[in-house]
């Protein structure tokens, strides 16, 4: 028995329940998801609404911030990560393997001479994203690379990252 097998069979209910609405409701399987975020008085500290949630960013004292959130580039990170861990889970469910843990720690490399005017060869954008999952399970090992192939295919913040889709300002 795996540590997370309850929540597992939780999941797979969920995902049966949602793979068969979405099959006689294709159109119910493409959300439009929103997030905002706006600049709080004189603080500079950034309340972000995703969904029902609100989350402060804020910068590092270095650029005038107070260390009250995570950085903006942190919240990619963490949303990379987030998304890398449900879709372990997910895939996990879907490819019946029992699972103990899944964990992620990712890092990346940001220039971030170009975002206070300085010159640089690079452009102020992440570079050599590494990320490492720990996923613990009795399964042998090739089924676990089998479940990390899963997720590399599957992960939509990881796809969304490797293959850019166009991002247009609407004013």
């Amino acid at each position: 028995m795996a540590k997370l097998d309850s929540y597992i069979a939780r999941k797979s209910e969920a995902l049966t329940a949602r793979r068969e609405d979405w099959t006689a409701n294709p159109e119910k399987a493409v959300a439009t998801i929103r997030a905002s975020s706006k600049v709080a008085g004189i603080t500079g500290i950034r309340p972000t609404k995703m969904g029902d949630y609100t989350i402060v960013s804020d910068s590092a004292p270095g650029l005038a911030g107070f260390s009250l959130g995570p950085t903006s580039p942190e919240m990619l990170l963490g949303a990379l990560a987030s998304c890398l861990v449900h879709t372990y889970l997910i895939h996990a469910t879907l490819l019946n393997i029992p699972i103990d843990d899944v964990a992620i720690e990712i890092s990346g490399t940001l220039d971030y001479k170009p975002v206070v005017g300085l010159p640089s060869e690079n452009r102020p954008a992440f570079s050599d994203i590494q990320y490492n999952a720990t996923v613990e399970s009795p399964a042998d090992a090739a089924t676990i690379e089998q479940l990390h192939a899963s997720v590399e295919a599957n992960c939509p913040v990881l796809n969304t990252i490797r293959y850019p889709t166009s991002i247009q300002r609407s004013s």
